[in-house]
């Protein structure tokens, strides 16, 4: 049996309901006709040049990316601006394009939780939770280790879960601190930095951290507390949960050939240490 289109967008908002995203968000399909077959799908962090290049190569009839490629207002989609020459690229190779973004950052077994996961975090719950109340839906992630630990040691764990980038693992507190309790948020997560849960952190691990709101963390941390940074890859922080999102479409559609994209696609290439 072939599933459609239509049928994989049923089961992709069964996993991720489009209905959980943030109101600015704009996931969905993008480009792609309903009612064509779907032998072949693609799973990626970004649709760029690369992977939609991967995608053509692989003869994939879907790539389902975690990241809108049409997020902000574009007014046009002509072949010398790069969003439109992709969206060109695609019809042509008749290959649809689906996002899940923040509808998967907030599932329970969405981007947060696989990276709560793989650090092996107990008794987690979301830091910002749904309206639905429930303690395993909503953003971000909180939970303990199961053994203390230190930042240091934190950090490195971390660099060895995600894949390698050029920024690595940034850290903004003591070496040597302690750690049991630990936050989270894959992908850029600096508005949660005055959530509740997160101040009462030993550690919040997130990208994307900038100059103002980090400094501002530190110097309340040191007048009353509060975690660690651990600022690593939006990428890398996202792609683990790729696999996750593999297994759950292989399982409601074994007839469906779903590959995982092993591009790095953060922007960043290589860093020179001071």
């Amino acid at each position: 049996m072939t599933a459609r289109l239509a049928d994989l967008l049923t089961t992709i908002d069964r996993l991720w309901p489009i209905a959980g995203a943030e109101p600015w968000d704009a996931p969905g399909l993008v480009t792609g006709d309903p009612d064509a077959p779907v032998h072949r799908a693609l799973l990626t962090v970004d649709a760029v040049a690369e992977t939609v290049d991967e995608a053509i190569a692989e003869r994939a009839d879907l790539v389902i990316a975690h990241h809108p490629l049409l997020l902000r207002g574009v007014t046009s989609v002509a072949e010398d601006r790069y969003k439109g020459a992709l969206v060109a690229r695609l019809i042509r190779a008749e290959c649809a394009l689906v996002t899940a973004h923040t509808n998967a950052d907030v599932v329970e077994a969405g981007t947060s939780a696989v990276l709560a996961d793989r650090l092996g975090l107990l008794d987690t719950a979301a830091i910002v939770p749904s309206s639905a109340g429930d303690l395993g839906l909503g953003l971000g992630r909180v939970g303990r280790l199961p053994e203390p630990t230190t930042v240091g040691r934190l950090a490195r764990m971390l660099a060895e879960i995600l894949p390698p980038t050029a920024t690595g693992v940034r850290v903004s507190g003591g070496f040597d601190d302690r750690v049991e309790t630990v936050a989270l948020c894959g992908g850029a997560g600096d508005s949660l930095l005055a959530e509740p849960v997160v101040r009462a952190a030993d550690a919040y691990i997130t990208s994307d951290l900038r100059h103002h709101p980090a400094s501002e963390a530190r110097e309340q941390a040191r007048l009353s507390g509060g975690p660690a940074l651990l600022d690593v890859s939006h990428w890398a922080s996202e792609w683990l949960w790729l696999d996750t999102a593999a297994e759950q479409l292989r399982a409601a559609h074994p007839e469906l050939t779903v590959i995982v994209s092993e591009l790095r696609t953060d922007p960043w290439d290589f860093q020179i240490v001071q």
